[in-house]
């Protein structure tokens, strides 16, 4: 009889779900946006950055090392203008601006210092360390190409990428971004389901109902636990199509881990409806809470070792960062179980504790009914 009556609230839940064209939109049209507006807008390499260069040595040396400077593709031509230095740095028209001094092929050629003047804009910090890294390596290999076995190096290092040895950056913003989509919409979906009903009076009927605080739980995650897996799948299939990412290895991990983290992102949105009494304070909650843990807190951009403390402690309890993890495993790495496992455990662990949370707060509004 429980499990018939769970089944019931489920089939209710996504009969409601079903009649709302906005909420049917919101939850497949709006994350398939989202994906694509993340996907093709967020770059993490820096390109096209303006640099003026002033060649007072006008040698076939001075001549490579500008063209090997632009062959990089980091960098792009603006004209030097002005004698004011640096006067491009100023009125913004580059951000870096490189000055060879004469005599600096024969400063080379004779084993002597020969200082390049390069200045940088460090408004940007990204782009500032870019730069400078990129200026330091091209200076090098001009001075080995030129000196030959008198610059050959102590140690020769070489480097191999493993799972993207192309530098793809859809490899690590689409899985990043599954993660971030299904955090947002299902928690979404349901807390403004819940709170409707509150505003509506309809929550009055299921209190009067036989149905206990945790088998009402159970028919509202487990509907919407279904919407998301099917705003999954529809991600999965437009990131295939789309940015080329697909699994590699066992699908497995991601199998099981998708509908356990649908659990705890649903949890959520579940705990955000029952402290609520308004759409638009459920819609403004959730996304305070996770449109910024998501993105800042999961490492979906950002490295979550330069995250500071106490935030670092409080990235632990965020479920997407372990979800972008399996997902950043799954389509990119492929190591199966061996380097997943922990991941789904943690997120089972998690949405377990949400979903207490979530008992605890529709048991508390059912008896002070």
């Amino acid at each position: 009889m429980r499990i018939r009556r769970i089944r019931n609230q489920v089939l209710k839940e996504l009969e409601q779900f079903q009649r709302d064209r906005l909420g049917v939109a919101l939850a497949f049209v709006l994350p398939v946006i989202a994906l694509l507006i993340i996907g093709f807008a967020i770059r993490l390499e820096a390109r096209n950055i303006a640099m003026a260069v002033q060649d007072l040595d006008n040698t076939a040396l001075s001549r490579t090392y500008i063209e090997r400077l632009y062959a990089t593709h980091l960098f792009v031509a603006v004209p030097w203008r002005g004698s004011v230095f640096p006067d491009a740095l100023d009125r913004g028209t580059a951000q870096v601006q490189v000055t060879i001094p004469s005599g600096f092929t024969a400063n080379v050629i004779a084993n002597r210092q020969s200082p390049v003047q390069v200045l940088i804009d460090g408004g940007d910090v990204i782009n500032a360390r870019v730069s400078k890294l990129a200026i330091e390596g091209v200076f090098l290999s001009v001075l080995q190409y030129q000196l030959g076995e008198r610059s050959e190096l102590g140690v020769v290092s070489q480097i191999r990428l493993w799972f993207n040895p192309g530098r793809r950056e859809s490899l690590f913003i689409v899985p990043g971004a599954y993660g971030v989509i299904l955090a947002v919409f299902p928690p979404l979906l349901i807390a403004i389901a819940l709170v409707r009903e509150k505003e509506q009076g309809t929550i009055l009927q299921l209190y009067a109902s036989s149905l206990s605080a945790a088998e009402l739980l159970l028919g509202k995650s487990l509907a919407y636990m279904a919407v998301g897996l099917g705003e999954a799948v529809l991600l999965f299939i437009v990131g295939f199509l789309l940015f080329g990412v697909s699994v590699m290895g066992d699908p497995t991990p991601l199998i099981v881990g998708t509908p356990i983290f649908m659990l705890a992102s649903v949890q959520l949105g579940l705990i955000i409806g029952i402290f609520t009494t308004t759409q638009s304070s459920a819609v403004q909650a959730i996304g305070t809470i996770k449109v910024l843990t998501a993105f800042l807190l999961a490492g979906f951009l950002f490295p979550l070792n330069s995250v500071a403390f106490p935030f670092s402690v409080f990235a632990y309890l965020v479920p997407v960062r372990y979800f972008i993890e399996l997902c950043r495993n799954v389509f990119v790495r492929g190591s199966g179980w061996l380097g997943t496992w922990h991941l789904v455990a943690i997120m089972l662990f998690i949405g377990s504790i949400e979903f207490g949370i979530a008992w605890w707060g529709m048991r508390r509004m059912q008896l002070s009914r």
